[in-house]
């Protein structure tokens, strides 16, 4: 009995015990990484597998989704089902614990992502969203991140009341809409020794195994650390740097018009307002009239409904498209710290 109920409190059961990490396993990783970078500049989808132990979600298997999503006759819950059971069949995981998709320099914060992780909150209490930039991997670091909607969020995204008195009430901003969890990737003992290997083998020797002789490798040798490179001398912005800004300009842009669209709303209210007060003004007149002349006063009728205030748009794309910024800002002040460098650095030196 008491190791029953150490297991059930290590695989939590009763769903009560929050996710503080996720673990991918090294399959995994690889998998998504392959199936974002097939198919770029298109953003991609699929599912992930696994489950939560002690807190710590482990993906260990993932899945991706078609490229025909959009058809009318795809039915995604009904691929989905099929693709679990054949899984059961071949004893692989096939509890579904979230999904993933791909980006281009940090662009995923919008309606469409949002929607789809609350559909998976809602239906399952521990699922996360993985998200693969392939053009940051590029640079020659895997980006991967862990995202989940926060519970203030979550609560909000139900109501469907995106005010601003909403917003303030909740202490709601775009940096709180998600919440990020460490990752952590676990190799196999047998890739673990695998990597081992190829780390430690004598580079300078080559096994053909077509013709099971071994030769010596014709290619020089690995180039030393204090080798200069030239590449550094190279002036040219970053594309990625300037990929970045156009991004950034072109969503502060949809930044203004948001603000455009709720600053015409806040001028619409104060018409309203001032027609009410004026209304109510000339009644008043009218009935101090009436009084002095003897007559019954207007009878009372309901101001609101005459003058009914426009509905506050919903700031949801404000909050997003700040985000958004928000992930271009820090990206560029990432990698733009060595561009500028170099050229501050050349202008001293023409000086």
């Amino acid at each position: 009995m008491p190791a029953n109920k150490e297991l059930s409190a290590a695989l939590d059961i009763e769903g009560t015990a929050p996710i503080h990490s996720v673990q991918l396993d090294a399959m995994v990783v690889l998998k998504i990484v392959k199936h974002c970078r097939e198919s770029v500049p298109t953003t991609v989808t699929g599912q992930l597998m696994g489950l939560d132990v002690n807190g710590v979600l482990e993906v260990t298997h993932s899945f991706p989704m078609p490229k025909n999503q959009d058809s009318e006759d795809f039915e995604g819950s009904q691929y989905q089902l099929q693709m679990m059971h054949c899984l059961r069949e071949v004893n692989v995981d096939d509890n579904s614990v979230g999904w993933y998709q791909s980006t281009n320099m940090g662009n995923f914060m919008n309606q469409s992502l949002i929607d789809h992780q609350f559909e998976f909150q809602q239906a399952l209490s521990k699922s996360v969203l993985i998200i693969h930039d392939v053009a940051r991997s590029s640079m020659g670091n895997l980006n991967l991140r862990a995202l989940r909607l926060t519970p203030a969020f979550m609560k909000l995204y139900k109501e469907k009341k995106f005010t601003s008195e909403a917003l303030a009430k909740a202490k709601l901003t775009f940096s709180n809409i998600f919440e990020e969890l460490p990752i952590t990737i676990r190799n196999t003992a047998l890739l673990s020794a695998l990597l081992y290997e190829l780390e430690t083998s004598d580079e300078t020797l080559e096994v053909s195994t077509s013709h099971l002789n071994t030769y010596k490798n014709n290619t020089p040798a690995k180039s030393s650390v204090l080798t200069p490179s030239f590449d550094m001398l190279d002036l040219s912005m970053d594309p990625f740097v300037a990929k970045n800004l156009e991004n950034l300009m072109d969503t502060i842009d949809d930044h203004t018009q948001e603000q455009g669209n709720y600053a015409y709303w806040q001028r619409s209210v104060e018409r309203e307002n001032k027609k009410k007060a004026a209304h109510i003004l000339n009644r008043k007149t009218e009935n101090a009239r009436r009084a002095q002349a003897g007559q019954a006063p207007l009878p009372n009728e309901d101001v609101d409904a005459l003058f009914k205030l426009p509905a506050e748009p919903s700031r949801l794309d404000h909050l997003l498209i700040s985000g958004q910024i928000d992930n271009y800002c820090k990206q560029i002040n990432e990698f733009a710290g060595p561009t500028l460098g170099k050229l501050f650095a050349v202008g001293e030196l023409q000086k």
